[in-house]
């Protein structure tokens, strides 16, 4: 049996074994006339096709793809090794005077591949494209979309493309090759007549594959913009429809030192209206973005990065971002928001923003509340603050959340601008074991209505909260509550202490108050005309109730009868504090709780002046008595 099989095996390789060497001959000889027939048209090119003959093909191209007219001044130089190509220079294109006179740009020099067999044919097609410092201008209309401009084959194509079946269908007649372009230190103008902005970008260098007009494109190109470098990677596989403002899928990536933003799905570059896909975006230094951008928000520098990361879909006039990740420095958020855009109306950014923790003033101005009453220096500049631009409905919860030198927990807040006022409210917190709410507010009214704050504490925990904060001097140690409220003819942000002006009422049960003896108190004033607050600070007063209120208005507070009622005397106090110099000046009084028990603890007046903590205490002499004879 192994016999037979290796004879069968042997009847059918000694034929091949026939006919291999044939056609190894056969295609040697082939390979020797395609390599004779490829060397004898490169050696016979330059007499069979004359430069006048391709450089009259170009200028037809170049005016079939744009509908302008192109002029070339300088001298073309033709190249036939190892391919046919042609290199022209000084490439003006315009359009025709009768039709305007409209410049669309100029070339430097600008290098095409060419198709030796079409040349002979006495027909010119042109590929990979090279073009050195072009300057092209480009005009973005009304309805967002580019000027692609006159009756060219790219403009027609671009205005008879169709989207079928989920595809972009494009007629047969209006197609055509187009091959690889690279573009070389060009220069764009981009002038954006809605917005009365003109974009110039320099150092551009692109690399763009476009095999056909009806195919994918992919393209790379990096320019440079108030000087800084951006690049950008682009792709699509409907870019027709993508350059008519139509809806398309694309793929797009922004990268620079400033920001990093990427964006898949899809999209139209000149509406919202069927937006979708998912977006990255991050920023490591908010504060030079703004810069490079020119803009400005005041005290933006603490808020150093952000970034998010979001699916988003277009919903009815606007946007909506679910399953968003927020950043803003080391806060994380997660959530939903919406962007809604109506003809004649502000933007608005609403939605629920959820944090495990975070910082409050960040996100302030993350959402430009500094602005939101304007600033003289930048209206006398003719800059608008976002309450023109932007409306602001956010609702925030944070499980901690920090502000300024306070933490606060079970956080519910809210941001609200709009109708000329901008809001933020803690609706609900726990603040130093107690609860907190607060209302700031900032208002408009042309740029000097300043802004407000409104506080409440209630039940906290003001011993713990004195030594956060490493306050000094004697103060009330105790669980209390405070009702604040603060406005400035400035806005808030730019307010300086002189400029706040409001009142203050502060309650608690029992405590005490470091740094008073009341008997050292009495002793000394029975001693000593004045003395240090100091010299009686050999104990603590202790309290079963304070009640205080004060006034502020013009660097200074202005106590009214503040009362401090132990279980056998009371401290009152009243008087002015002013802020820059921790200046006193209070006349108190130490007296009996109990009228009853006058004559175990009489009437003490005195006056209080110097500065915190340690001022200066005089004994006030009663009529009829002095101190010492009490």
């Amino acid at each position: 049996m192994s016999t037979s099989r290796h004879r069968r095996w042997r009847r059918k390789i000694g034929p091949v074994s026939r006919w291999l060497p044939a056609f190894a001959r056969l295609s040697t000889v082939f390979l020797l006339i395609a390599v004779a027939l490829f060397v004898a048209l490169r050696v016979a090119a330059p007499y069979l096709i004359s430069t006048g003959f391709v450089r009259s093909g170009i200028e037809d191209t170049l005016s079939k793809w744009t509908g302008y007219h192109a002029e070339i001044k300088g001298s073309p130089v033709l190249e036939f090794w190892p391919t046919p190509r042609i290199t022209l220079n000084q490439i003006t294109i315009r359009q025709p005077r009768e039709s305007g006179d409209k410049l669309l740009g100029n070339i430097e020099s600008l290098s095409a591949d060419f198709s030796l067999i079409d040349a002979l044919r006495g027909r010119t097609s042109f590929h990979e494209f090279h073009l050195v410092r072009p300057k092209l201008a480009l005009t973005r209309d009304e309805k967002g979309l580019i000027d692609w401009s006159y009756a060219g084959l790219l403009a027609r194509a671009i205005s008879g493309v169709r989207y079928e079946n989920g595809a972009e269908v494009l007629d047969p007649d209006l197609d055509a090759e187009i091959g690889a372009v690279t573009v070389e230190d060009g220069t764009l103008v981009v002038t954006d007549i809605e917005s009365a902005t003109t974009y110039h970008f320099d150092s551009v260098t692109a690399d763009i594959a476009w095999p056909r007009l009806s195919g994918a494109i992919s393209a790379v190109v990096i320019a440079r913009i108030n000087g800084e470098d951006l690049k950008v990677d682009f792709a699509s596989r409907q870019p027709l429809l993508a350059f008519a403002g139509r809806n398309a899928e694309t793929r797009t990536s922004l990268t620079s030192n400033l920001l990093t933003a990427h964006f898949q799905g899809i999209a139209s570059i000149a509406s919202l209206s069927a937006f979708s896909g998912n977006v990255t975006a991050s920023i490591p230094d908010v504060p030079a973005l703004l810069t490079w951008s020119g803009k400005s928000i005041p005290g933006i520098e603490t808020l150093k990065s952000a970034s998010l990361e979001s699916d988003i879909m277009s919903s009815g006039n606007g946007l909506r971002f679910n399953n968003l990740s927020l950043s803003l420095n080391e806060a994380s958020a997660t959530g939903v928001m919406d962007l809604f855009t109506q003809p004649g109306k502000r933007p608005k950014i609403g939605g629920t923003l959820a944090f495990d923790q975070m910082n409050l003033k960040p996100f302030l101005d993350a959402f430009a509340l500094r602005l939101a009453a304007g600033e003289a220096e930048e209206i006398s500049a003719g800059i608008s603050g976002p309450l023109r631009a932007l409306d602001v409905d956010v609702r925030l919860s944070a499980r901690r959340a920090q502000m300024g030198l306070f933490e606060l927990s079970d956080v519910g807040a809210s941001m609200i601008v709009a109708g000329g006022e901008a809001k933020f409210d803690i609706g609900d917190s726990q603040f130093e074991g107690g609860e907190m709410t607060a209302h700031l507010e900032a208002t408009q009214r042309d740029f000097d209505g300043g802004g407000k704050l409104q506080l409440s504490i209630r039940n906290a925990n003001f011993a713990a909260l004195a030594e956060r904060l490493q306050l000094k001097g004697p103060l009330p140690l105790a669980i209390g509550s405070l009702d604040l409220d603060l406005h400035s003819p400035k806005a808030i942000w730019t307010t300086g202490i002189a400029d706040v002006a409001g009142r203050l009422h502060f309650w608690t049960g029992e405590g005490t108050i470091p740094g008073i003896d009341a008997a050292a108190l009495r002793t000394q004033a029975a001693e000593k005309p004045f003395f240090p607050l100091s010299a009686a600070a050999g104990g603590a007063f202790a309290f079963n109730q304070l009640n205080l209120q004060a006034d502020f208005a013009n660097g200074s507070a202005e106590i009214h009868d503040a009362r401090i009622a132990g279980a056998t005397q009371t401290l009152t106090l009243s008087g002015i504090i002013t802020y820059h110099s921790n200046g006193l000046a209070l006349s108190g009084s130490l007296d009996a709780t109990d009228p009853a028990k006058a004559a175990e603890s009489p009437l003490l007046p005195f006056f209080i002046g110097g500065s915190w903590p340690n001022p200066v205490i005089s004994p006030v002499p009663l009529f009829g008595n002095t101190p010492q004879a009490q």
